[in-house]
C-alpha cells in the first residue's frame, strides 16, 4: 500500500502547486486587463462615436454579397480584399495553445489506466470494484472540469472530454472483459453517457465538449459489439444520435458537429453496404440523406445563403448517397439505377426553382443549378451501365471546381486537386476491364462510354481552370500544369485503349503503327488548338520534341517492323502504306516554322528536325526499297546491302545539300554545320567502308553520281552567295545615297 500512499502524496503536491500558480496567473490576468483597458478606451470612445450601430453578423455579410446587384458593385470603388487565412489555421491556433492540455488529459488517463492495471497484478481490488474505480475517476474529472469551466472554458471542456472518454472505456472494459452485466444493460449506460455528455455540451455551449460526446456514442457500438451483425438495432441507434446532433447544430450552430456525424454515419453505411446489400440499407441511406441535408441547408433557411462548408456538405451527401444506394441495386440485381440520382435531381431542382422564382441568381441559384445538372448527367451514365465509382467521382470533381470558380474559396480547390488523383486512380481500375473482357461492342461498351464521361467532365474542367485564370489574372504555376498534362494524358489514353481493344488479333506490328500514328496526331491536334487550349508554352516545345520522337521512331522500328511482316505475308501492303501518313504533320511543322515560336529559341530544336528528316528520309526510302524489290526472302540480305552501300550515301549527300542551301537562305548557321557533319559522316562511310564492298559499276556509278551531285551543290552555294552579296551591296549603296 505504499505506492499507494505515495501517489496520492504525489496528487496532492501537484494540486497544491497548480493551485498557487493559477492564483498568481489569474492576478496577472487581471492587471494585463486594466492595463488594456486604459490604453484602448481613448480609441474605443473615438470608435464609438463614428459607428454606433452593430456590426452585422458573417450570414447577412453574405446576404448582403449576393444580392446586390452587379451594376451596384461594379460602380462601388474596389478595396483591396483582405487576405485568406488558410482553412487549417484555426485548427494550427487550437492545437498551439491547447496542446499541452490533450497531451495532459491523456498522460492522466493513461497513468490512471496503468494505476489500476498495477493494482489488478497485486490483487489490490476486484473486477466489480475496477469498474468502480474507473467510473468514480471519471466522474471526478468531470466535476473537475465543472468547476474549472468559468474561466478556462477550453480547458475545461478538454478536461471533461477526458472523463468522458475514461467513463466510455471503463464501461466497455466492464462488459467486455470482466462481463459484469449484459450487452443491453452496457449499451444502455453507454447511451446514457452520450445523453448526459450532450446536455453538459448544450449546458456549457461547448462545442469542443459535444465532439467528444459524439466520439463517444459513434464509438460505442463498437465497444459493447459481440461480432453479431444486428444493424437494425444499430441504425435505429444512429438516426437517433444524429437526429441529436442535427437540433444540437440548429439551436447553437456547431458546423464540426455535423461533420463528425456524418463521417461517421457514413462509415458505417459504407462497412454495411459492403458486408451485407440489402434494401434495408436503402431506408437508412434515405433518412441518413434528409438529415444530413437539412444540416447542410440551415444557414440557407435561416438567411438564405450558402456558406462554403455547407455547400461542399450538399455534394458530399448527394455523391455518397449515390455511390452506396446504387452500389446495393447493382449488387442485388435491383432496377432501376438511376433513380436515386433522379430523386436527389428533383430535390435540388426544387430548391433550384425556388431560387429562380424569387429571380435571385447568385451563389445558391448556380449551386442548385449545378448540382441539378450533375445528378442528371450521372443518371444518364449509368443508365448506359458505366462503371459507378468513376463516374460518379469525375462529375463531382467538375462540380467542385466550377462551384471554386463561383465561389472563389479555396476549400473547393483542394477537395478538387485531392478528387482528381482518385478520379485517375479509378479510370485505370476501369480500363484494367479490356484484359478481362471479350467481344465488347465498338463505342458502346461499359469501359469506354465510363471514359467518355470522364474525357468530358476533364474538358470542362480544363475549361473552368481557362476561366478561373482569366478573371483573377492568376495561375496556379506547378499544379496547373501537372493538372493539364494529366488531363491530355486521361483522354488520350482512353481513346488509344479503345483503338487497341478493337484491332487486337492484328498482329502486333500493326497495333504498334496505328498506335504511335495516333498518337502523333493526337499530339498535333494540341499543337493546333493550343491556343484555344490556352497550352503552356513549353508544353507546347516539348510536343513538339515529342512529336519528332515518334517520326523517326515510327519511320525506323515500326517502318522495318511492317516491312518485315510484308515480306514474310502476315500483313497486307496496304498496311505498310498506312505508316507513311506521318508525314502530313512532320511536313506541316517543317514548314510552319510559326506554330510554335519558342521551339526555335534553341540550336537543339534544328539538330531535332534535321535528325528526324534524316531517319524518316533514309528509313522512308530504305524499307520501301526492301518491300517493292525483294520477291524471295533470300534475297533480304542482298537488297539491304545494295541500298545501305549505293543509295544511302545519294540520300544523305542530297540531304546535307538541302541543310547547307537552308542555311545561306534563311541565315540559321546551325543547319551549315548540320549538312558538313552528315557530309562528313558520308565521306568517312563512302571511302572507309562501301568502297570495298561494291563491284567496279557500282563503285563508278556512286562516285560519278556523289561527284556530279556535289560539284551542283557548289555551284549553287557559289551562286547564291554571290546573289546575297549583290542584294546587300545594293542595299547598302541605297542607304548611303
Amino acid at each position: 500500500m505504499s505506492e499507494v500512499l505515495l501517489i496520492i502524496l504525489i496528487i496532492a503536491i501537484l494540486f497544491f502547486i497548480f493551485n498557487n500558480l493559477n492564483a498568481k496567473i489569474k492576478r496577472l490576468e487581471r492587471e494585463v486587463d486594466d492595463l488594456k483597458l486604459k490604453f484602448h478606451e481613448p480609441q474605443k470612445n473615438a470608435v464609438d462615436q463614428q459607428f454606433e450601430r452593430e456590426p452585422a453578423t458573417e450570414s447577412e455579410i453574405l446576404q448582403q454579397a449576393q444580392n446586390t446587384p452587379e451594376l451596384q458593385q461594379s460602380n462601388a470603388p474596389e478595396l483591396p480584399s483582405p487576405p485568406q487565412k488558410d482553412w487549417l489555421e484555426p485548427v494550427f491556433d487550437f492545437l498551439k495553445q491547447n496542446i499541452l492540455t490533450i497531451i495532459g488529459i491523456f498522460t492522466l488517463v493513461l497513468g490512471i489506466g496503468y494505476f489500476v492495471k498495477y493494482a489488478i497484478d497485486k490483487n489490490w481490488i476486484g473486477e466489480t470494484a475496477r469498474a468502480g474505480i474507473g467510473l468514480a475517476v471519471g466522474a471526478g474529472i468531470i466535476l473537475a472540469g465543472h468547476f474549472l469551466r468559468k474561466n478556462y472554458a477550453v480547458f475545461a471542456s478538454i478536461i471533461t472530454g477526458g472523463g468522458i472518454a475514461v467513463l466510455y472505456f471503463t464501461t466497455t472494459i466492464a462488459f467486455r472483459e470482466y462481463h459484469l452485466f449484459t450487452q443491453n444493460t452496457a449499451f444502455f449506460i453507454t447511451t446514457l453517457i452520450t445523453v448526459i455528455s450532450i446536455a453538459l455540451a448544450y449546458y456549457y455551449k461547448s462545442e469542443l465538449l459535444i465532439i467528444f460526446a459524439l466520439l463517444g456514442g459513434f464509438s460505442a457500438p463498437l465497444m459493447i459489439s459481440t461480432g453479431q451483425s444486428n444493424y437494425l438495432f444499430l441504425f435505429t441507434y444512429l438516426t437517433l444520435l444524429n437526429i441529436g446532433m442535427l437540433a444540437a447544430a440548429f439551436l447553437k450552430n456547431w458546423r464540426s458537429v455535423g461533420w463528425t456525424a456524418y463521417v461517421f454515419t457514413s462509415l458505417y453505411l459504407f462497412s454495411w453496404t459492403s458486408e451485407k446489400p440489402e434494401l434495408l440499407t436503402v431506408f437508412f441511406y434515405m433518412i441518413s440523406y434528409i438529415i444530413f441535408y437539412f444540416f447542410a441547408l440551415q444557414d440557407y433557411i435561416r438567411n438564405k445563403v450558402l456558406s462554403p462548408w455547407n455547400t461542399l456538405m450538399l455534394v458530399l451527401i448527394n455523391f455518397s448517397g449515390i455511390i452506396g444506394l446504387i452500389y446495393i441495386f447493382n449488387t442485388a440485381g435491383y432496377e432501376p439505377v438511376i433513380i436515386f440520382p433522379l430523386i436527389f435531381a428533383v430535390v435540388n431542382a426544387v430548391l433550384l426553382l425556388k431560387e429562380y422564382q424569387k429571380k435571385d441568381f447568385g451563389f445558391s441559384y448556380s449551386i442548385f443549378a449545378a448540382l441539378t445538372i450533375s445528378l442528371i448527367t450521372v443518371a444518364v451514365a449509368l443508365q448506359f451501365k458505366t462503371h459507378l465509382i468513376t463516374s460518379v467521382w469525375a462529375v463531382e470533381a467538375s462540380l467542385l471546381l466550377y462551384i471554386w470558380k463561383k465561389s472563389g474559396h479555396r476549400i473547393f480547390k483542394t477537395c478538387f486537386y485531392v478528387l482528381f488523383p482518385l478520379v485517375i486512380m479509378a479510370q485505370i481500375v476501369t480500363w484494367s476491364t479490356y484484359f478481362n473482357k471479350e467481344n465488347m461492342t465498338v463505342v458502346f461498351n461499359p469501359v469506354f462510354l465510363t471514359s467518355l464521361v470522364t474525357i468530358a467532365t476533364t474538358i470542362v474542367n480544363l475549361f473552368l481552370l481557362k476561366k478561373i485564370n482569366e478573371d483573377r489574372k492568376t495561375e496556379d504555376g506547378f499544379f496547373e500544369t501537372v493538372f493539364s498534362i494529366a488531363s491530355y494524358g486521361i483522354i488520350y489514353l482512353a481513346l488509344l485503349l479503345e483503338i487497341t481493344y478493337h484491332i487486337s488479333d492484328r498482329p502486333w506490328s500493326v497495333i504498334m503503327s496505328i498506335g504511335v500514328l495516333f498518337s502523333i496526331y493526337y499530339i498535333s491536334g494540341l499543337l493546333l488548338l493550343r491556343k484555344k487550349l490556352d497550352i503552356d508554352k513549353t508544353i507546347q516545345a516539348g510536343l513538339v520534341y515529342l512529336i519528332l520522337i515518334l517520326i523517326a521512331f515510327n519511320a525506323s522500328f515500326v517502318a522495318s517492323e511492317l516491312a518485315t511482316s510484308v515480306l514474310y505475308k502476315n500483313v497486307a501492303l496496304s498496311f505498310y502504306m498506312l505508316h507513311l501518313l506521318h508525314w502530313i504533320p512532320f511536313v506541316y511543322i517543317l514548314w510552319n516554322t510559326s506554330l510554335v515560336p519558342d521551339f526555335y529559341k534553341s540550336n537543339i530544336s534544328y539538330w531535332a528536325l534535321s535528325a528526324t528528316l534524316t531517319v524518316a528520309v533514309s528509313c522512308g526510302f530504305y524499307n520501301t526499297y526492301l518491300v517493292s524489290s525483294v520477291t524471295d526472302l533470300d534475297q533480304i540480305y542482298k537488297a539491304k546491302e545494295h541500298f545501305t552501300i549505293l543509295y544511302l550515301p545519294i540520300i544523305w549527300t542530297v540531304l546535307a545539300s538541302l541543310f547547307i542551301y537552308i542555311s545561306l537562305k534563311k541565315n540559321i548557321p546551325e543547319y551549315s554545320r548540320i549538312g558538313f557533319i552528315l557530309i562528313g559522316i558520308m565521306v568517312l562511310k563512302l571511302y572507309s567502308y562501301d568502297v570495298w564492298q561494291m563491284d567496279n559499276i557500282s563503285r563508278i556509278t556512286a562516285f560519278i553520281i556523289l561527284g556530279v551531285i556535289l560539284l551542283l551543290s557548289s555551284f549553287t552555294f557559289q551562286r547564291l552567295k554571290n546573289i546575297i552579296k549583290n542584294m546587300v551591296d545594293k542595299k547598302e549603296k541605297e542607304e548611303d545615297v
